[in-house]
């Protein structure tokens, strides 16, 4: 059953703090397959120590669970974000919804 906390911490680590956007990369490239942290720094495009820092919040924030040890270490999405997908898909598409109105804005000022 959903937590109905669960969109008050979602907008915490994807809106209110720095790094939200690459930690909702990193959620979607983990919702596709499991990755290591080495993939997923790849796949970003992003140093490993950045991945390193947003898989450890999203980590103690319980978004994300491993299995393996030391570089066979991959990282899923834990449980309670399975159950609570659909709150981080409306967080998610609210924030790009005011990122994109941001750059509309922007771009008529110019």
């Amino acid at each position: 059953m959903p937590d109905p906390n669960a969109k008050r911490l979602l907008w915490y680590l994807f809106a209110g703090s720095r790094g939200g956007e690459n930690r909702i990369r990193i959620i979607d490239l983990l919702k596709e397959r499991p990755h290591n942290m080495n993939q997923l720094a790849e796949e970003m495009g992003i140093d490993y120590k950045a991945v390193q820092h947003h898989i450890g919040v999203l980590e103690k924030n319980n978004m994300v669970t491993k299995t393996g040890e030391k570089y066979g270490v991959l990282y899923f999405i834990s449980n309670y974000l399975e159950v609570n997908i659909e709150a981080f898909n409306e967080v998610r598409a609210a924030i790009e919804k005011k990122r994109s109105s941001s750059s509309r804005d922007l771009e008529k000022s110019k």
